[in-house]
């Protein structure tokens, strides 16, 4: 059995899961989250938990276990809790501003670079270099932070660019100076 499939899925107080099927629908203090899931897998709701079955050992069934599982807790854990990412950008010149709901990035481009953010992600900058993506659902979350750090990413010989907050950029030497 899976290890991580076979774990029960906690729902904490003041979220509701309503299970239709195989769509899943999360509703909590954060927002609500809904998703389809595989149709091979079993999703019950018992004793105010959340338990994935599936039908057979077959190496199709138990991949999908322990990845249903965890989009379901995700789900959970998004409603109640929320996802963040931390962008840090390095770099002369290099910074990030609002501008009302939009991420104003000035990278180094003739031009500001504007993201405006889908629906359920907020952005934030604690700082000009420091930006904060946050949201309930940890997919979008994670594209839209990844979607910011490729305007500029960061690169080996100075290290300028956008990366994420705890991120190492392995270094290059740059060039010496030759002899003759």
């Amino acid at each position: 059995m899976s290890r991580i499939g076979r774990k029960p899925i906690a729902v904490p107080a003041g979220v509701e899961v309503k299970i239709d099927g195989h769509t899943v629908t999360v509703k909590g203090p954060k927002g609500t989250l809904n998703r389809t899931l595989h149709e091979e897998m079993d999703i019950v709701m018992e004793d105010g938990q959340i338990l994935v079955k599936r039908p057979s050992d077959d190496i199709k069934h138990r991949s999908l276990h322990g990845l249903t599982r965890t989009l379901i807790h995700n789900m959970v854990v998004g409603v109640t809790e929320g996802f963040e990412k931390k962008l840090e950008i390095q770099g002369v010149g290099y910074n990030a501003s609002m501008q009302g709901s939009n991420l104003k990035l000035s990278l180094g481009f003739s031009h500001p670079v504007i993201v405006t953010p889908p629906e359920g992600i907020t952005i934030s900058t604690p700082s000009s270099v420091v930006i904060v993506v946050s949201g309930a659902d940890k997919e979008k979350v994670g594209m839209v932070a990844a979607e910011i750090r490729a305007w500029r990413e960061p690169e080996p010989y100075k290290g300028k660019g956008i990366r994420y907050s705890g991120e190492y950029v392995r270094r290059k030497a740059g060039k010496t100076g030759a002899t003759k």
